[in-house]
């Protein structure tokens, strides 16, 4: 197979980190860890070259066309970042930080070579603070960062989000133009702080996206991560959250509608390693066009530790019209039986027949009730944003979306 398309690889074969007795451990830096079956043994380092080069075998990469990252894995990253713009309440803090701020890093390490190419390359972090016991109560408290590609020239960009202790808030972020770019978004949400982080990729045709945004969440705390994609030539977001705390909350939505030859991946981990700890992860997607392609990749551990955590995980696919195909893998690994519950559900699928039918025989036309089917199935995403304005616009990206598509 070539960098076009899913790689399928020979078991473990003698080469492979698979093959032999292989360590857990992680590098954290150091680059000594070697990744095995369990997502716990997952390599992790701020540097690039311990990292092997990606060849499309690898589990993580296997459904990624390597050709469309334009260079995100294989070269300098030395464009120009987005331009960034912010819409925030007075009290929340937006500062542009180098590097060495020791804020920087708190939230995870990179677990992929994209991810460490662009925390190597980048030179400047902007920082969005949540103060303490902040209460963003309306619509105008909204904090939005609208990113804006600066060029097709391969690039880095790092963001931090914080909500500190007992803090609420709502911070959007909104890519948009023409961009080639690696992003790095750390979400530290601290002990009894709430907080919605809705990250919307509406990128140019050509733009091409990959972004880890990695989440820490305190004692008690409850984050609610909603990722809409919508365009661009190839977007790969992978979201991590790890618990740091007891009681905490985690829920990850997602929404996708891809277009004739868009592809557009989400891979999502959530790490119950503290007990009584709750997360929820529901994606939709619908995919219309010859060769539009969506991925969703979601691992949940639970570690022997995480006594009486419940979770579950659900992906939904809408397939409609012919050459759109949806891969969806859920992945559950459990090490202590000690649970409230865990689960998880993935169907993709046409049009339910029943549904059109009972639509058509309360009169209306076949092609308004298909309609009427995917904006029905979308918007239970939508509603989550819980911000009328975004909803609203997200209502009428999937109308034009469904015009374009003829449906």
């Amino acid at each position: 197979m070539n960098e076009e398309g899913e790689q399928l690889s020979e078991i473990n074969p003698a080469g492979s980190p698979l093959a032999g007795a292989s360590a857990k451990a992680h590098s954290h830096g150091g680059g000594a860890g070697i990744p095995d079956s369990s997502r716990a043994g997952r390599l992790t380092s701020y540097h690039t070259a311990d990292f092997l080069a990606i060849t499309g075998r690898e589990e993580d990469w296997r459904f990624t066309p390597l050709k469309r990252l334009r260079g995100l894995d294989k070269v300098t990253l030395n464009g120009a970042a987005p331009v960034i713009e912010v819409s925030k309440p007075d009290d929340v803090r937006v500062q542009s930080v180098d590097r060495s701020d020791g804020r920087i890093g708190t939230a995870g390490i990179p677990e992929d070579r994209v991810s460490a190419a662009a925390w190597e390359a980048f030179t400047e972090a902007t920082v969005v603070t949540i103060p303490a016991d902040f209460v963003a109560d309306s619509e105008d408290q909204v904090t939005t960062l609208t990113l804006t590609g600066a060029g097709t020239a391969p690039a880095a960009s790092h963001l931090l989000v914080h909500a500190e202790r007992n803090s609420s808030a709502v911070v959007v972020l909104d890519h948009r133009g023409s961009a080639v770019v690696s992003e790095n978004v750390e979400i530290v949400v601290d002990d009894g702080a709430r907080l919605t982080v809705v990250s919307i990729q509406d990128w140019a045709d050509g733009a091409v996206h990959a972004s880890s945004q990695q989440i820490k969440v305190g004692r008690d705390a409850k984050i609610k991560h909603v990722v809409i994609n919508l365009g661009g030539d190839l977007v790969r977001i992978t979201p991590s959250a790890r618990f740091a705390g007891p009681g905490g909350d985690v829920e990850m939505y997602g929404l996708y509608f891809a277009d004739a030859g868009q592809h557009f991946e989400q891979r999502l981990f959530v790490d119950h390693a503290v007990p009584n700890c709750k997360s929820r992860v529901t994606y939709k997607g619908a995919l219309q066009g010859q060769d539009a392609h969506s991925v969703w990749v979601g691992d949940v551990l639970i570690r022997k530790e995480a006594e009486g955590t419940d979770t579950y995980e659900m992906n939904r696919n809408l397939i409609l019209t012919q050459g759109a195909r949806a891969d969806s893998v859920p992945n559950l690994e459990i090490e202590t039986g000690l649970i409230l519950g865990a689960g998880h559900a993935s169907a993709t699928g046409r049009f339910d027949d029943e549904q059109l039918f009972y639509l058509q025989t309360r009169g209306i036309p076949e092609d308004v009730a298909r309609r009427l089917v995917v904006r029905g199935f979308l918007n239970e995403i939508i509603q989550q944003i819980k911000v009328p304005a975004l909803e609203e616009r997200l209502r009428d990206a999937v109308e034009r979306e469904l015009k374009a598509g003829a449906l």
